[in-house]
């Protein structure tokens, strides 16, 4: 058994169990032609070793902390010219997590083992579909290229991990909030509280809230989910994915988008599609998995 440092790249498939649901040969064909095809070559490109697959996830390890987030670019980058050859349905969607941490190496299979890939496995789970999350660690060390950078996703409370840990998520920098600027005068929000009340099909009721102020103080939103130890507003339900859907204000606009959830999000009757948002408005009817709810201003 042998230690070492190593930069972990951690990924998996949003909605995969959804879309082999709908068609498994289908499904199966086209994760094998990208892991052929695009994460191969993209590992390879940047020295890296992939370590294993198991179903829909893929684990693979790198000398620095530099060449696992440009393999990272790379397979993302890759991924959005694979999608546009497949029907939208189909679309694979990877969240990817970077980490820096020391691993245990199995002499044996060369697997690694130890809280560096636990922790790149957990910031994968944070990562938006077809986005990758990193770890502070990750983020000190790294210097993006111009077109990308790196936006602050706070300090978040990992399961089974003892510290909180800060992430970053990586934009595009034309998508990216900017700066306010010295000269900028301070919105005035006014005070009203966002409040989404209603049953799942068993008319247990449900409820979560937050001021619009909290909402647009965070630029990434606030994830709507299963797990408590992921989410902001957590909804209790069998149906619910672990991170189902996020809402956050862009412009003027409340909006909500799904995360490659298993059992989908609807605005009224609109099916959403994961990473792709749509506008909220009083008294609009949002379904989470199985839980109907309604949105309410106080």
């Amino acid at each position: 058994m042998q230690r070492r440092l190593a930069a972990i790249v951690h990924a998996d498939i949003a909605g995969f169990t959804r879309m082999m649901e709908g068609s498994e040969t289908r499904t199966f064909r086209h994760l094998k032609t990208a892991q052929i095809e695009v994460w191969r070559p993209a590992i390879q490109a940047s020295n890296g070793r992939l370590v294993g697959t198991a179903g829909d996830a893929m684990l693979a390890e790198f000398g620095s902390a530099v060449t696992a987030v440009s393999a990272a670019l790379d397979i993302q980058e890759r991924m959005a010219k694979f999608n546009d050859t497949i029907e939208p349905e189909q679309r694979m969607n990877f969240r990817i997590g970077v980490h820096l941490g020391e691993v245990i190496v199995d002499d044996e299979d060369q697997n690694i083992f130890g809280d560096g890939v636990n922790l790149a496995a957990r910031i994968q789970a944070l990562a938006e579909p077809g986005g990758i999350a990193v770890s502070r660690a990750v983020r000190d060390l790294v210097e993006l290229r111009v077109e990308y950078t790196f936006v602050d996703g706070g300090e978040q409370s990992l399961k089974n991990v003892s510290r909180s840990v800060q992430i970053f998520h990586v934009h595009h920098a034309n998508t990216a909030a900017p700066p306010p600027s010295a000269n900028t005068t301070t919105r005035m929000v006014p005070q009203i509280t966002l409040r989404f009340e209603g049953t799942d099909s068993a008319k247990t009721k449900h409820s979560f809230e937050v001021t619009l102020e909290k909402l647009m103080s965070r630029s990434d939103g606030m994830v709507i989910g299963r797990a408590a130890d992921q989410c902001d507003f957590v909804l209790a339900h069998p149906t619910v994915s672990r991170r189902h859907a996020r809402v956050r204000v862009a412009g003027e606009a409340l909006q909500v988008e799904d995360l490659g959830s298993t059992n989908g999000t609807k605005v009224g009757e609109q099916v959403l599609k994961a990473g792709e948002p749509a506008p909220l408005h009083a008294g609009t009817k949002l379904r989470i998995g199985d839980v109907d709810m309604t949105l309410r201003h106080l």
